[in-house]
């Protein structure tokens, strides 16, 4: 019998298969970087200063690569493989910066299960405009289905 994910009990081990997926996306604005700038302390003026940023490499703001990695654990906590999951790991490679105005795109996909550990390894990624911005895997520890179910 499989049971059907709810908002309170996300996928049980032996409900994932590799290859399965799910994406979330996100527009960037400048309110949302002022406000990860408050919540996680990183003010480096590219992200928050208008006039520093136009003397940077990029010639305008960018998104913290945090903010736009935070996609991700939504997906892992919410919906793949979602609530009751642990986040263990996580291996990103940080390619080029969102800016304000784009959408970002976060993908995780089941990459491995490990039935005897519950270890599930997710290749992860973002991207803008089907451009990488963010590529990667995570590791999350996902419940076996209890002995009642």
């Amino acid at each position: 019998m499989t049971n059907t994910p709810t908002p309170k009990r996300g996928y049980y081990l032996d409900e994932l298969s590799v290859g399965m997926f799910a994406e979330t996306s996100m527009v960037v604005s400048g309110d949302k970087i002022d406000t990860f700038a408050n919540l996680s302390g990183d003010f480096n003026p590219i992200h928050v200063d208008e006039e520093f940023a136009k003397t940077s490499m990029f010639g305008k703001r960018i998104a913290h690569g945090a903010l736009s990695a935070s996609l991700i654990s939504a997906i892992l906590g919410n919906d793949l493989p979602g609530p009751g999951a642990v986040f263990v790991e996580l291996n990103m490679r940080f390619r080029r910066p969102a800016f304000i105005d784009d959408e970002i795109t976060a993908r995780a996909e089941v990459a491995e299960i490990n039935e005897r550990t519950g270890r599930v390894k997710m290749k992860v990624s973002c991207s803008v405009n089907g451009k990488q911005i963010i590529r990667g895997d995570a590791g999350v520890v996902v419940p076996k289905r209890p002995a009642e179910d």
